[in-house]
Protein backbone atom coordinates (compact mmCIF):
# COMPACT_ATOMS: atom_id res chain seq x y z
CA UNK A 1 0.00 0.00 0.00
CA UNK A 2 1.40 3.42 -0.97
CA UNK A 3 0.93 6.46 1.27
CA UNK A 4 1.49 10.15 0.65
CA UNK A 5 2.94 11.55 3.85
CA UNK A 6 3.92 15.11 4.73
CA UNK A 7 6.81 14.81 7.17
CA UNK A 8 8.70 17.84 8.46
CA UNK A 9 7.30 19.92 5.61
CA UNK A 10 8.41 17.53 2.87
CA UNK A 11 6.25 15.17 0.82
CA UNK A 12 7.06 11.47 0.90
CA UNK A 13 5.61 8.56 -1.02
CA UNK A 14 6.16 5.42 0.98
CA UNK A 15 5.11 1.79 0.84
CA UNK A 16 3.79 0.06 3.95
CA UNK A 17 2.08 -3.14 4.87
CA UNK A 18 -1.57 -3.05 5.97
CA UNK A 19 -1.71 -2.44 9.71
CA UNK A 20 1.85 -1.09 9.88
CA UNK A 21 2.47 1.65 12.43
CA UNK A 22 3.69 5.11 11.56
CA UNK A 23 6.65 4.44 13.88
CA UNK A 24 7.77 1.52 11.72
CA UNK A 25 7.38 3.54 8.53
CA UNK A 26 9.34 6.48 9.95
CA UNK A 27 12.20 4.35 11.25
CA UNK A 28 12.39 1.43 8.82
CA UNK A 29 11.22 2.91 5.54
CA UNK A 30 12.33 6.56 5.83
CA UNK A 31 15.33 6.20 8.18
CA UNK A 32 13.96 8.90 10.50
CA UNK A 33 15.35 7.18 13.57
CA UNK A 34 14.98 10.05 16.04
CA UNK A 35 11.56 8.66 16.92
CA UNK A 36 12.21 5.77 19.30
CA UNK A 37 10.46 2.46 19.89
CA UNK A 38 10.05 2.21 23.65
CA UNK A 39 7.18 0.19 25.01
CA UNK A 40 5.15 -0.46 21.85
CA UNK A 41 2.00 0.22 23.87
CA UNK A 42 1.74 4.02 23.77
CA UNK A 43 2.57 4.60 27.43
CA UNK A 44 6.25 5.64 27.56
CA UNK A 45 6.31 8.61 25.15
CA UNK A 46 9.52 7.62 23.34
CA UNK A 47 7.69 7.42 20.00
CA UNK A 48 5.92 10.78 20.33
CA UNK A 49 5.52 12.74 17.11
CA UNK A 50 3.32 15.72 16.32
CA UNK A 51 0.37 15.05 14.03
CA UNK A 52 -1.26 18.29 12.92
CA UNK A 53 0.56 19.86 15.89
CA UNK A 54 -0.81 17.41 18.46
CA UNK A 55 1.38 14.86 20.25
CA UNK A 56 0.57 11.25 19.44
CA UNK A 57 2.18 7.87 20.05
CA UNK A 58 3.39 6.81 16.61
CA UNK A 59 3.63 3.18 17.74
CA UNK A 60 -0.18 3.09 17.99
CA UNK A 61 -0.96 5.12 14.88
CA UNK A 62 -1.47 3.30 11.61
CA UNK A 63 0.63 4.80 8.81
CA UNK A 64 -2.49 4.97 6.66
CA UNK A 65 -4.18 7.27 9.18
CA UNK A 66 -1.40 9.84 8.81
CA UNK A 67 -1.87 10.19 5.06
CA UNK A 68 -2.42 13.82 4.09
CA UNK A 69 -1.72 15.10 7.61
CA UNK A 70 1.23 17.19 8.77
CA UNK A 71 3.75 15.08 10.70
CA UNK A 72 6.62 16.54 12.71
CA UNK A 73 9.46 14.39 14.01
CA UNK A 74 12.48 15.49 16.01
CA UNK A 75 14.41 15.76 12.74
CA UNK A 76 12.06 18.55 11.67
CA UNK A 77 12.60 20.92 14.59
CA UNK A 78 15.93 22.61 13.96
CA UNK A 79 16.51 24.75 10.89
CA UNK A 80 19.51 25.95 8.93
CA UNK A 81 21.78 23.73 11.02
CA UNK A 82 20.65 25.37 14.26
CA UNK A 83 18.99 23.73 17.22
CA UNK A 84 15.40 24.53 18.04
CA UNK A 85 15.17 26.52 21.33
CA UNK A 86 13.79 23.43 23.07
CA UNK A 87 16.70 21.30 21.87
CA UNK A 88 19.13 23.96 23.09
CA UNK A 89 17.33 24.24 26.43
CA UNK A 90 17.52 20.47 26.96
CA UNK A 91 21.24 20.62 26.21
CA UNK A 92 21.84 23.68 28.41
CA UNK A 93 20.03 22.10 31.37
CA UNK A 94 21.43 18.59 31.08
CA UNK A 95 17.88 17.34 30.64
CA UNK A 96 18.98 14.04 29.17
CA UNK A 97 21.55 11.33 29.72
CA UNK A 98 21.19 8.48 27.27
CA UNK A 99 18.91 10.54 25.01
CA UNK A 100 16.48 7.73 24.23
CA UNK A 101 13.41 9.54 25.57
CA UNK A 102 14.62 13.02 24.62
CA UNK A 103 13.03 13.32 21.14
CA UNK A 104 9.59 12.43 22.51
CA UNK A 105 10.08 14.75 25.48
CA UNK A 106 11.07 17.65 23.24
CA UNK A 107 8.11 17.16 20.89
CA UNK A 108 5.73 16.90 23.84
CA UNK A 109 7.21 20.11 25.26
CA UNK A 110 6.80 21.81 21.88
CA UNK A 111 3.11 20.89 21.83
CA UNK A 112 2.74 22.29 25.35
CA UNK A 113 4.46 25.59 24.52
CA UNK A 114 2.45 25.93 21.30
CA UNK A 115 -0.80 25.77 23.27
CA UNK A 116 0.42 27.45 26.47
CA UNK A 117 3.46 29.67 25.82
CA UNK A 118 4.07 30.43 29.52
CA UNK A 119 3.14 27.31 31.49
CA UNK A 120 3.60 26.98 35.22
CA UNK A 121 5.85 24.29 36.64
CA UNK A 122 2.75 22.27 37.55
CA UNK A 123 1.37 22.58 34.01
CA UNK A 124 4.69 21.36 32.60
CA UNK A 125 4.74 18.37 34.96
CA UNK A 126 1.13 17.47 34.17
CA UNK A 127 1.56 17.79 30.40
CA UNK A 128 4.82 15.82 30.36
CA UNK A 129 3.53 13.05 32.66
CA UNK A 130 3.07 10.62 29.77
CA UNK A 131 6.76 10.72 28.84
CA UNK A 132 8.89 8.42 30.95
CA UNK A 133 12.62 8.87 31.52
CA UNK A 134 14.67 6.32 33.41
CA UNK A 135 18.04 8.11 33.25
CA UNK A 136 17.78 11.73 34.35
CA UNK A 137 15.90 13.88 36.78
CA UNK A 138 12.62 15.41 35.77
CA UNK A 139 13.81 18.62 37.46
CA UNK A 140 16.17 19.31 34.55
CA UNK A 141 13.44 18.56 32.03
CA UNK A 142 11.08 21.07 33.69
CA UNK A 143 13.92 23.62 33.81
CA UNK A 144 14.56 23.10 30.09
CA UNK A 145 10.90 23.69 29.19
CA UNK A 146 10.83 26.82 31.36
CA UNK A 147 14.01 28.10 29.66
CA UNK A 148 12.50 27.52 26.21
CA UNK A 149 9.37 29.38 27.32
CA UNK A 150 11.46 32.35 28.47
CA UNK A 151 13.44 32.30 25.21
CA UNK A 152 10.22 32.29 23.23
CA UNK A 153 8.88 35.20 25.28
CA UNK A 154 12.01 37.28 24.60
CA UNK A 155 11.72 36.66 20.85
CA UNK A 156 8.04 37.60 20.74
Amino acid sequence: MTHQLNINGKPYEVESNPGESLLTVLRDRLNLTGTKDGCGEGVCGACTILLEGHPVSSCLLLASYAEGKSITTIEGLGSDGKLHPLQKAFLDNGAFQCGYCTPGMILMAKALLDQSPHPSTEEIRDFMAGNICRCTSYVEIVQAVRQASRTRRRKA
